[in-house]
């Protein structure tokens, strides 16, 4: 850009391209506005000055429009666009259809309109809450003073705050208000499941007992209008109730009770602290005692107990196995008394059984040289010996 101003013994040159004007000034008063162009202005007294300034898409600082407004008018109203905004109003100024400025309330902007074409739109924020999503697509807000924006997931619900009072409920989106001569919040709810853990803490049981206990609780929000009025701290409520609901829980058993009924703890800590967390729009979907730690002494005694029930449990188990091993036995010596021929069987097996563990057997009959059958004859007339005896004293 190129600004050229020249001057001689009795004139003033003034080239001014098309991007350009010239303030023309007699003795620092402004005349009238030079339009592009070369100017040949007679001034032998040295009396005139031009002011050659850009006009495309730029302003007339503020100090100088309130000048002109006054002595000149007319040169406001054929070569500026002006806008004011009032208490409560704010302003878009688009520069040749694109929006270029945000005007905050109270604002004086002036504009060129030589060269570019200038619109404003002037919006009163009394009388509307929401910013229109036109106007947030025109600029980028999300910096701005003047407005509160807010994105609300899909899992969330938001809340809206005027002035400390809970006015609407806001569905997932993005969201944005004015916030001119009022104070705006948006407070977002999560509506899933969420974890809380409580940790450890001791408890004496019924029997004098310290315990330490941990619990897992899920719960989700139901009523979000009733959860922000009632705490402001979901998590730190929701602890102290499952403390209190412990302590009442344990306080109340004995030590074997607690061991052996877990379920039933578990589901009255829950029915606990269900009746007072609805109150707060919260609903429990699950809790339960996670761990329950003993003292180093009893953890030990409960040990060593468990251990002698083993022990006694396998002891029972082994005679209960010894009697009917005896009874077995005592079933086979009644039936062989009674049959002799299950006596040869047994003999039979008995032989095999040491056959498989020896390597060489040498039988001696006493000369009568029948081998294996004359030995298993006299084994057979030994065991029927007796037997025989009987017979004859009979």
């Amino acid at each position: 850009m190129e600004m050229t101003m020249t001057r001689h013994i009795l004139r003033l040159t003034a080239q001014i391209a098309e991007n350009e004007r010239g303030l023309l000034r007699r003795d620092g008063k402004f005349e009238r506005l030079l339009e592009p162009g070369r100017h040949v202005l007679l001034d032998p007294m040295r009396r005139l000055t031009v002011d050659i300034v850009p006009v495309v898409g730029t302003e007339l600082p503020a100090e100088q429009l309130s000048v002109y407004e006054k002595g000149h008018p007319d040169f406001v109203t054929r070569h500026l666009h002006v806008v004011r905004t009032g208490p409560g109003e704010v302003a878009i100024i688009a520069l040749d259809g694109q929006p270029r400025h945000f005007l905050a309330p109270l604002q004086t902007r002036a504009f060129w309109t030589c060269v570019t074409r200038v619109e404003s739109e002037l919006i009163d924020t009394r009388a509307v809450l929401a910013v229109e999503p036109r106007h947030l697509d025109k600029l980028d807000l999300t910096r701005s003073p003047v407005v509160a924006l807010a994105i609300v997931e899909a899992h969330e619900v938001g809340l809206l705050f005027v002035d400390g009072v809970l006015v609407d409920e806001l569905a997932p989106g993005r969201h944005a208000f004015w916030q001119v001569g009022r104070t705006v919040r948006i407070a977002k709810v999560d509506l899933r499941p969420q974890p809380v853990e409580i940790t450890a803490q001791e408890i004496l049981t019924r029997d004098r007992i310290a315990l330490r206990v941990t619990l897992t609780a899920f719960h989700r929000v139901t009523d979000a209008r009733k959860l922000v009025a009632a705490t402001n701290d979901l998590a730190t409520t929701l602890y102290r109730l499952v403390q209190f609901a412990v302590r009442e829980a344990i306080a109340t058993r004995a030590l074997d009770d607690i061991l052996a009924a877990r379920a039933a703890i578990d589901a009255e800590i829950k029915a606990y602290v269900r009746e007072r967390i609805s109150a707060f729009g919260v609903e429990i979907t699950e809790l339960g005692i996670k761990d329950v730690i003993l003292p180093g002494e009893v953890r030990e005694l409960l040990n060593k107990v468990v251990e002698a029930e083993r022990v006694a449990k396998a002891n029972l188990i082994r005679r209960q196995e010894e009697t009917a091993a005896t009874r077995s036995l005592l079933n086979t010596a009644r039936l062989m008394e009674d049959n002799p021929l299950l006596v040869r069987l047994k003999e039979l097996e008995a032989l095999e059984k040491l056959v498989e563990k020896v390597g060489r057997i040498d039988l001696h009959t006493a000369g009568q040289g029948a081998g294996l059958e004359a030995l298993l004859q006299n084994l057979y007339r030994l065991g029927r010996a007796p037997a025989d005896e009987a017979e004859r004293k009979t």
